[in-house]
């Protein structure tokens, strides 16, 4: 049996139940909150689009949170951490590859910051005192991770952390990591805009779903309803 048929099944598991609590609102991802930006950040300016890679916990919720932010041009979901030659779904999900699931995220500089990415994505897309898991997933391959592409976005990523952790802004200590990223790799085709073409399905209502939605709730001004969807390019 496939590795995504097992996460399929699973979900399945928790069946109509689960989804008739999830719409009742007796079940739901944990609050998220709103942390605090970073204090060393670059500004909003008019330049070429680039480019950052983020990791946390399956692919599928992170790219649909994304793909919801203003700002943001395209997002792919994919893998990071490992060979190009194991960057098939099948050998990651084994969890010996070094790759985690990965959304590589193409943005405007003129109308969102690098920074700013980093707080939606501890703010809402992931939880970041989890080790080498995300809520029903575990493994190294859902770990949550910065990718930095320079120097700068290594600089202001480990400002960052350093930041919320004196600041004590989650209970437990902070684990997402910061590496350099050696290569991305785009998933296969199925994988992607898969929050957007399943959001019934069981898994992705439940874990992902909220996470869209507390997008939404917490950064308002940075939110857009029309998806930037991959199939759309």
């Amino acid at each position: 049996m496939s590795n995504l048929s097992s996460r399929l099944i699973a979900a399945a598991a928790v069946g109509l139940l689960g989804v008739t609590l999830w719409r009742s609102g007796l079940l739901n991802a944990e609050p998220a909150a709103m942390i605090p930006p970073p204090k060393l950040d670059i500004p909003k300016a008019a330049g070429a689009l680039q480019t950052a890679v983020i990791s946390g916990g399956c692919f599928w919720g992170v790219q649909g949170v994304f793909e919801h932010v203003r700002g943001v041009t395209k997002v792919l979901s994919g893998y990071a951490g490992g060979e190009k030659s194991t960057a098939q779904y099948e050998e990651v999900s084994t969890g010996t590859t070094g790759h985690a699931e990965s959304v590589q995220i193409t943005f405007d500089p003129a109308q969102i910051t690098y920074g700013q990415l980093l707080q939606i994505a501890l703010s809402v897309a992931f939880d970041p005192t989890e080790l080498n898991r995300q809520g029903p997933d575990s493994g190294t391959q859902y770990r949550s991770e910065f990718f930095y592409a320079d120097d700068t976005q290594r600089n202001i990523a480990t400002a960052y952390i350093e930041q919320l952790t004196q600041a004590h802004a989650f209970a437990r200590p902070i684990v997402t990591r910061v590496d350099a990223l050696h290569g991305f790799y785009p998933a296969e085709d199925y994988h992607q805009d898969y929050l957007y073409l399943h959001p019934s399905q069981p898994y992705i209502a439940i874990n992902d779903v909220p996470k869209v939605n507390n997008l939404k709730r917490l950064f308002p001004d940075l939110y857009t309803p029309q998806p930037m969807l991959v199939n759309a390019h």
